[in-house]
């Protein structure tokens, strides 16, 4: 699609003082001693930072590691604003190449440096004295403890049962049912959406209003989120969002016609009040809370997500602090009054093969620890951040501390730090940047396809793939690690490793799977009816659907749909090339060649499609598939899962039927995100084009008339190829913010009655099995009698 503009100047300069602060380049820092204060800091009536501790040493005379977390990015902060001085740059360059507001760069870093000194009278020093105040934050005087459990903590149970009562009200007018919707007939119905940046973030809007007006949305107990699709929950629950979709998109044409790195207004935001204090309570808490924290560019991306998608754009009203603490949102989830909303992350568990002699036993090691490399899912609820394959989890409002043991531990001084807020959450959420080298080379892959030669880099870089797979360019985001101390006492699969490092390094899911599904198979959540739209950049290969087949095996779940997912498609002649070409140099890419001529090649499509004979060829706006709780009687393949209510499958008695069965599993509705003829047009903006273009420039738009035809004219949508619905790009017009929400809302409409009528055989199914229950209990009190 537009992958390949990562590699493009449009970010340079805007990311880069972020990756001049980022701990990517701390070796510049820490090399160079302490920059003086400046003329103006002195002009300026504030007192040098004093330090509390007399014998302690010097900052400027001491080494990188003894350096505290906050003392690292102060450092930082007074150099980054040398390389921006336009007394360096020459006239030429200043004119022709260099914008004009870099000129204000070092007036603003300046003034940012000041407040963050944490000198009396600061801003920094304002926002720790309030973060000790617990009248501000009184979940800091709380004392925390693990929760090693494989069930739901008791909160959420709580809401299960508040959210079952508000629904059987809402179900019964949604299906038009006449009577009373019992409790226990409800069918435990949850929506999740991918990844995929602004995109998922605008189209996931769409789908859920879609929903929403469908009358669907208030019968659902769960969302799930990946990324973008996170960040839609995080503002929907805010005061910006209010709970209202149409109120979340209105603000996002407003808020996403300017990039979210655009260093004039992101700075404006950090160093103007009141945003500021507002955006940079998160830096100030975490690193002056947490003496080893890491600070680099996933911290800073989250900082400039938090600026431009939590922030107001009417500059009257002000930011509430409360939008920023994952616990507030149980204001509106315990009533029963929405969803419990999960946001998720994952960390990469890669096994140490250090500490061997022998290169060639080395090797081998490398090799195995590579292929024996998986992700551990992270869910972040408003009540609990929980792992379910260590089994434990903390209180939500506790994340941020240090634990031993299974406690938190307190401070020599003080309460405990607090919750470790939203902004910084953010960008852990949406930190695809964070991948493997080969997963960067699966997002770009698309874009190369037309370069000569290409076959050949496809077989180098699936010689290497195993060594991509072990590197991350970029550090992910920590947070301290809450299971130490605790050997022996969680899951014996736990790697050693857990219980080693101080903190745990997570990153965006979509590394592991672009749909949060695995969260909504873990038991006492009892989901029956799952809803999954996808905008994944590559829907198809990808198939992400199809990779929750593995997890289901291996954990042992019962009920899910094995083998829905796009189906089996022919292997393109651009492959069959690649690989006669590979094959060539080793016996190793023969086998490979064999098996893509019989058709079972594990790369297209990455997972075989096992539908039954007479089933569609191709998958369509509204997919939906029922798996079985049958036990299975041999170590054979199971059947594969029913497609219902596809386009071939006459009038569906077929599919009540199976929806009804007794032994009935979960069911799947999946809505990709695919060309709809039936959506209304993009309509780009008729604009002067010079002076349209210079204030594009000037509010560091990157949106070009290219991206959506010519000024005025009407193009139908297609997310695989307009360059605007990239992952990696950070800007949308008003008018593509509608496009997006149009064709969402399209899609939903083609499988609404069917997913409705999904609805109703779940209910109809809970409900006769209460019933028979009911009976059956009554008969066996009366036997009691006779």
């Amino acid at each position: 699609m537009g992958a390949a503009r990562i590699l493009s100047a449009k970010w340079k300069w805007s990311l880069g003082a972020g990756l001049l602060l980022s701990r990517r380049n701390i070796g510049t820092w820490t090399s160079r001693d302490r920059i003086p204060p400046s003329p103006s800091n002195r002009e300026s009536g504030v007192p040098p930072k004093k330090d509390t501790h007399e014998d302690r040493a010097p900052a400027e005379h001491l080494s990188a590691d003894q350096l505290s977390a906050w003392e690292k990015l102060t450092q930082k902060l007074g150099v980054t604003k040398d390389p921006f001085s336009p007394a360096e740059w020459t006239e030429h360059l200043k004119s022709y190449i260099i914008p004009t507001w870099t000129s204000l760069l070092p007036e603003k870093l300046q003034n940012l440096q000041r407040e963050l000194s944490m000198a009396p009278g600061s801003l920094a020093d304002e926002i720790w004295r309030e973060a000790q105040d617990a009248s501000v934050n009184p979940e800091i005087t709380r004392e925390a403890r693990v929760r090693i459990s494989e069930g739901l903590c008791r909160q959420e149970q709580y809401f299960q049962w508040r959210r079952r009562r508000a629904v059987a009200k809402r179900l019964a007018t949604y299906l038009g049912l006449k009577e009373e919707v019992h409790p226990d007939d409800v069918p435990v119905i949850a929506m999740c959406a991918s990844g995929g940046g602004l995109r998922a973030l605008v189209a996931g809007t769409g789908s859920y209003l879609a929903a929403k007006e469908a009358g669907l949305w208030d019968c659902t107990m769960y969302t799930a989120g990946v990324s973008g699709s996170c960040w839609l929950q995080a503002i929907y629950h805010s005061s910006l969002g209010r709970q209202d979709f149409d109120t979340m998109i209105k603000h996002l044409k407003s808020r996403l016609g300017v990039h979210i790195a655009f260093p004039p207004n992101a700075l404006n935001l950090l160093t103007t009040p009141p945003t500021n204090k507002y955006l940079l309570r998160s830096l100030v808490e975490k690193l002056k809370g947490d003496k080893d924290a890491d600070f680099g560019l996933v911290d800073i991306y989250g900082l400039l997500l938090a600026s431009r998608l939590l922030v107001p754009s009417d500059g009257d009203i002000s930011p509430l602090d409360r939008d920023l603490k994952l616990s507030n949102q149980r204001l509106h989830v315990d009533p029963g009054a929405q969803p419990l909303p999960i946001y998720t992350a994952v960390r990469h568990e890669i096994p140490e093969v250090s500490g061997l002699k022998d290169e060639d036993e080395l090797d081998e090691v490398r090799k195995q620890a590579t292929r024996e490399s998986w992700f551990q899912w992270v869910e972040f609820t408003p009540h609990e951040l929980f792992c379910e394959e260590l089994g434990a989890g903390i209180p939500i409002w506790a994340l941020g501390r240090q634990f031993q043991g299974g406690k938190d531990i307190p401070p020599p001084h003080g309460y405990s730090s607090p919750e470790l807020r939203i902004p910084a959450l953010m960008g852990v959420w949406g930190s695809a940047f964070c991948a493997t080298l080969a997963h960067y080379y699966k997002e770009i892959r698309p874009a190369l396809a037309g370069i000569s030669g290409f076959s050949g880099i496809v077989s180098l870089m699936e010689e290497r793939n195993e060594d991509l797979s072990r590197v991350h360019p970029i550090d992910p985001a920590t947070v301290p690690n809450f299971v130490l101390g605790l050997e022996g006492k969680l899951p014996e699969s736990c790697p050693e490793s857990i219980f080693k490092d101080s903190h745990l390094r997570l990153m965006d899911a979509g590394m592991s799977n672009n749909l949060p599904i695995y969260p909504l198979l873990r038991a006492g959540r009892d989901v029956d009816l799952i809803i999954a739209f996808d905008v994944s950049a590559d829907i198809r290969e990808d198939n992400w659907l199809s990779v929750v087949d593995g997890y289901a095996r291996q954990r042992g779940i019962k009920g899910w749909p094995m083998g829905a997912g796009w189906p089996k498609s022919e292997v393109p002649p651009e492959e069959t090339a690649s690989v006669l070409e590979v094959a060539e140099k080793s016996q190793e890419r023969t086998e490979r060649l064999q098996q893509v001529g019989a058709g079972t090649s594990d790369r297209v499509p990455k997972f075989p499609a096992r539908f039954e004979p007479g089933m569609a060829a191709d998958l369509t706006y509204c997919n939906i598939w029922i798996g079985t709780m049958e036990e299975r009687t041999s170590a054979k393949e199971p059947p594969p899962s029913k497609r219902l209510l596809f386009p071939d499958s006459g009038e569906g008695q077929d599919s009540d039927f199976h929806l009804m069965r007794p032994d009935a599993g979960i069911a799947v509705a999946y809505f990709p995100l695919l060309p709809n003829p039936m959506a209304p047009p993009l309509v780009s903006k008729p604009k002067n084009s010079e002076s349209g273009a210079k204030d594009s420039k000037r509010a560091g738009s990157t949106n070009t008339d290219s991206d959506t035809g010519k000024s005025g004219d009407t193009v139908p949508l297609d997310p695989a190829k307009d360059d605007f619905m990239s992952t990696w790009n950070f800007v949308y017009t008003p008018e593509q913010v509608d496009a997006v929400v149009a064709l969402a809302k399209s899609n939903f409409a083609e499988g609404e009655d069917q997913v409705k009528r999904v609805v109703r055989g779940i209910y109809e199914r809970k409900k006769k099995a209460r019933l028979d229950r009911q009976r059956e209990e009554d008969l066996q009190g009366l036997s009691q009698f006779s």
